[in-house]
């Protein structure tokens, strides 16, 4: 007999209150560094912000006030791959008509976190100005390593292995053919469910292009793509350090960040700033309970270094993986703030790309910076995959 399917569980968390009064005792003893004067955000995290925001989490946060908060969420966990995988699944709610399965993935560093502004939106579009017939049902799972899914105790997982899980997990849910969005390392884990089960996903919609790989003759790109060659080395000289420490060297990173709250804040806080579109002011657009929630996440959850570690899988990646071109229907959202923009000709080279629209406001993290926009970018893209009324 073949093996039964993994029976979602549904899952709630309440943190005991002396791992609070443990956190709170480890911000207030923070060993603090010094800096330049004026250095402000040029070497890294400011001083005077972390010293702000350490001293209203140690005595102004209420995690469980965001914990109660995001319980609101249908969450569930089901293993899967011999891990248990959190996530989140939420049902359109009095769709008019068919419904579209969409399976959105997260990158670093967040979680789940990333789309809980977005979710309601998704699923509900008629409670929020828009046309109940642009309802999904979502899913969104915490990647291996990450929020309140298991940390793998063997090597870590890569992009392609953890596109592979969330096909299985559509498949728990009983959802046969099903969309894909994402962006960071959720982009990739969107291209490979693309790359690895076109017969499943109708179509994939990303807010990025990734790190360009070419293996081509550079005399055949472009100029606005080697241009664009050209701009993500400068940025990876630039601001690329963090990433090529989760790559090479992980494991030494995450001692510190492990132990010490106020240097998880710091490493976290300043891509959360660098990331976004906020003009240099990171709570123009995160509120320090919306910045502390995440941090929070990863601290009690114990998951900076495992998060990093997926880093150091995908830099394993063959290359010839990487250079793969998706031909399911893709669309991209190219958002004003965010990092590395490739041009369209990138993208046509790469994917089939039917929808690229570059929206004026978001970043990096534009599914909470701007969850109303990102929502209209999705409902527009998948309108024409849906399912029609007699499938």
């Amino acid at each position: 007999m073949p093996d039964a399917l993994p029976r979602p569980e549904p899952f709630t968390q309440q943190t005991a209150p002396a791992a609070l009064e443990d956190l709170r005792a480890r911000l207030r003893a923070t060993r603090w560094p010094d800096a330049p004067e004026d250095a402000g955000w040029s070497l890294g995290t400011d001083l005077a912000y972390l010293r702000e925001l350490v001293a209203y989490w140690a005595d102004g946060f209420d995690w469980p006030a965001q914990e109660a908060a995001l319980a609101q969420l249908p969450r569930f966990r089901a293993r899967l791959g011999g891990l248990g995988i959190h996530f989140v699944h939420a049902r359109a709610v009095a769709p008019a008509g068919p419904v579209l399965p969409l399976v959105l993935s997260h990158g670093w560093p967040d979680s789940f976190w990333r789309y809980a502004k977005v979710i309601p939106l998704l699923t509900d579009p008629g409670a929020h100005g828009a046309d109940p017939a642009d309802a999904f049902d979502v899913v969104v799972p915490d990647m291996p390593g990450y929020g309140y899914s298991d940390r793998p105790t063997g090597p870590p997982l890569n992009s392609i292995a953890v596109a592979g899980l969330w096909a299985e997990l559509m498949g728990v849910l009983g959802y046969e053919r099903f969309g894909a969005a994402g962006g960071d390392i959720g982009s990739h884990v969107s291209r490979y469910l693309a790359l690895d089960h076109p017969d499943r996903v109708v179509a994939v919609h990303r807010m990025d292009g990734g790190l360009p790989v070419f293996a081509g003759d550079p005399a055949d790109l472009t100029p606005e793509e080697r241009a664009w060659f050209e701009g993500a080395a400068a940025w990876g000289a630039t601001e690329g350090a963090y990433g090529a420490m989760h790559r090479t060297k992980p494991q030494t990173a995450a001692f510190g960040l492990t132990d010490s709250p106020a240097g998880l804040a710091a490493w976290i806080v300043e891509k959360l700033r660098a990331w976004s579109d906020c003009d240099g002011d990171v709570e123009r657009r995160f509120t320090k309970d919306e910045i502390l929630t995440n941090v929070t996440l990863y601290w009690l959850t114990g998951t900076i270094g495992s998060s990093m570690r997926m880093y150091h899988a995908n830099g394993a990646i063959p290359p010839e993986q990487l250079t793969r071109r998706v031909e399911v229907p893709s669309g991209f959202s190219l958002f004003r703030g965010d990092i590395v923009r490739p041009p369209r000709a990138w993208l046509e080279r790469t994917a089939n790309a039917v929808f690229v629209t570059e929206p004026a406001r978001g970043g990096h993290f534009a599914p909470f910076e701007e969850p109303e926009l990102y929502a209209e970018e999705l409902r527009a893209f998948f309108r024409p995959y849906r399912p029609a009324a007699t499938d």
